[in-house]
């Protein structure tokens, strides 16, 4: 971390802890597509908390990041696995040197939007059932259950895979009773529009065009990636996109629109 409070801890230091593939009958160790995924999402959090620019420990880097927010430059990363400059800068064979064959990288990009639709409804489901039982209901008032409480979202965001009778899945939702997501399981799908908005600056301006991807990049890095948690993360939005989020980008490259 960083802090002007203790002396020698002006430049941030960020340790990435990984677990991947291990190595394997004499061959070396070969990352999947998702260990890759993950340490581009890992490497996005790094890079917050090494290009702060807070001086106070407390709010530089990724510390006092709003929950809703922190996800944000993690998950922006992930975009670059699917840019092709960017894969096929990395993606060779470990002893041929070999690209990976396109129709390899055509199927990693289709399995991105395979049941994404279904995907968004069950995020989006987790989350209202989270925020009314946190937010609206009350046991020692209401007629319903917890489980009437549950049937009734479950038949706005998923009609089509209605709990049964003795569904239980509540008393296993240990991420809004014990994972500490209560009332804020909304900030993963929240996190998801706003990254994949800050990925739509890049492509606005196009991805090939390396001129103005370093302008952008340099205005995600000065508001983004550098100002922490010392600015609300909806005034850190704005100053880099100069609006608030859309979900269009999200939907585009979930392949909903």
């Amino acid at each position: 971390g960083k802090t002007s409070a203790v002396e020698g801890r002006d430049i941030p230091v960020a340790y990435l802890t990984c677990n991947g593939t291990p190595p394997a009958e004499g061959k070396p160790s070969l990352m999947t597509f998702r260990e890759v995924e993950t340490l581009f999402h890992e490497f996005g959090h790094g890079l917050q908390h090494m290009l702060t620019r807070a001086s106070v420990g407390d709010v530089a880097g990724i510390n006092g990041v709003e929950w809703d927010a922190v996800e944000l430059p993690s998950q922006f990363m992930e975009n670059w696995c699917y840019d092709k400059p960017t894969v096929y800068g990395f993606a060779k064979h470990y002893e041929t040197g070999e690209p990976l064959p396109e129709s390899l990288f055509e199927k990693l990009k289709q399995q991105k939007t395979y049941g994404a639709g279904m995907m968004a409804m069950r995020q989006l489901y987790f989350g209202m059932l989270d925020m009314e039982l946190h937010a609206n209901y009350d046991p020692s008032t209401s007629e319903e259950s917890v489980f009437d409480v549950q049937k009734r979202i479950a038949a706005i965001y998923s009609p089509y895979n209605l709990p049964l009778d003795d569904d239980r899945f509540l008393c296993a939702f240990n991420h809004i009773f014990a994972g500490g997501y209560s009332a804020g399981y909304y900030s993963y799908k929240w996190a998801e529009v706003m990254s994949a908005d800050a990925f739509g600056a890049f492509e606005d301006v196009g991805l090939d065009n390396e001129e103005k991807v370093r302008e952008v990049g340099k205005r995600f890095r000065d508001t983004v990636l550098s100002l922490g948690g010392a600015v609300e993360p909806m005034e850190v939005f704005k100053k880099f996109r100069g609006r608030e989020p859309s979900p269009e980008a999200l939907l585009r490259h979930n392949g909903l629109a």
